[in-house]
């Protein structure tokens, strides 16, 4: 079986980055991801990405996907690593369709919708419920929808939504939305946004499409005539069957400053790890660090 020096896993921001340096380094390496762009191709409006202005996440996506094509690098997608083995000084990577022997492993897997879990969520989604505002909201042009949630994302979504939609409603179970102040804002300012604050989603409902959601607020209940809901209340690691790896209490690998993790040779990049600030651009950096910790690692190992 052949053993390549380093294998990536996840073609998030993070792992794109890593691949760009493993390439550079000239390693023998595998990208093996369920996606290209992870949640970054999710994303609307990305204004904080140093060297852009503005530029959308799928757009950004592409100027990664573009930047690693140009090294004809080896990836396996879609598939997913569902378990890592330590052999000796090998890692085995077990995906759900064959298995890898390397060197080194870079777990850039990214993250995953949280879902909401009340009723009629797995029974309307695709039928309305959605958990991606970016790939979906066109789909809702001209409907009345709601927006699940008070961070970024949730509020990334609003504001694509508000461009398209009749009527937003915007449901945070807090008494303040924890988004960025600018968003906050610029939120208020559209007239077809309604912000329930300190409201919580009992249930959402319909035929065969969603028709309404019944949320509560202040012991009160209230009944919004919706054909879209948005569930965009955070987001889970993707470390399923990785459990050689250390974890902190939100499944997150943790890592050292050199990206390390408690397992030799095993390295975690981006929002996979438990590195704060999941942002892009931190992500792109702690790329570039586990690569260059993981060349290092095999230039100072004998095999």
């Amino acid at each position: 079986m052949k053993i390549y020096d380093l294998i990536i896993v996840g073609a998030g921001p993070a792992g794109m980055t890593a691949a760009v340096y493993a390439a550079r380094k000239r390693l023998e390496f595998l990208i093996i991801s369920r996606d290209i762009g992870g949640q970054l191709s999710w994303s609307g409006d990305v204004e904080n990405y140093t060297g852009y202005q503005f530029i959308t996440g799928p757009e950004l996506t592409l100027k990664f996907e573009e930047h690693i094509r140009r090294f004809k690098v080896n990836m396996h997608m879609p598939e997913t690593v569902k378990e890592l083995i330590q052999e000796g000084k090998s890692i085995k990577a077990v995906s759900d369709k064959s298995e890898y022997i390397c060197r080194t492993v870079i777990v850039a897997s990214g993250k995953r919708p949280r879902p909401l879990n009340v009723k009629g969520e797995k029974e309307f989604r695709n039928k309305g419920v959605t958990y991606c505002a970016t790939c979906d909201g066109p789909l809702f042009a001209d409907k009345p929808v709601a927006i699940i949630g008070g961070g970024n994302s949730a509020l990334d979504a609003a504001l694509q939504m508000v461009k398209i939609s009749p009527k937003v409603h915007i449901v945070n179970n807090a008494q303040n939305f924890t988004a960025d102040a600018i968003m906050v804002d610029k939120l208020k300012e559209s007239p077809v946004a309604q912000i329930w604050n300190n409201a919580t989603v009992q249930k959402i409902y319909g035929d065969n499409f969603v028709r309404g959601i019944e949320l509560e607020k202040d012991k009160k209940r209230y009944d919004l005539k919706v054909e879209g809901v948005f569930i965009e209340i955070g987001l889970i690691a993707n470390t399923d069957g990785l459990d050689i790896l250390k974890k902190n209490e939100d499944s997150e690998i943790i890592v050292d400053c050199h990206n390390r993790t408690n397992v030799a040779g095993i390295f975690a990049a981006g929002d996979v790890s438990n590195v704060p600030e999941k942002q892009v651009i931190v992500a792109c950096g702690e790329g570039a660090k586990a690569t260059l910790a993981a060349f290092r690692y095999l230039s100072t190992h004998t095999f």
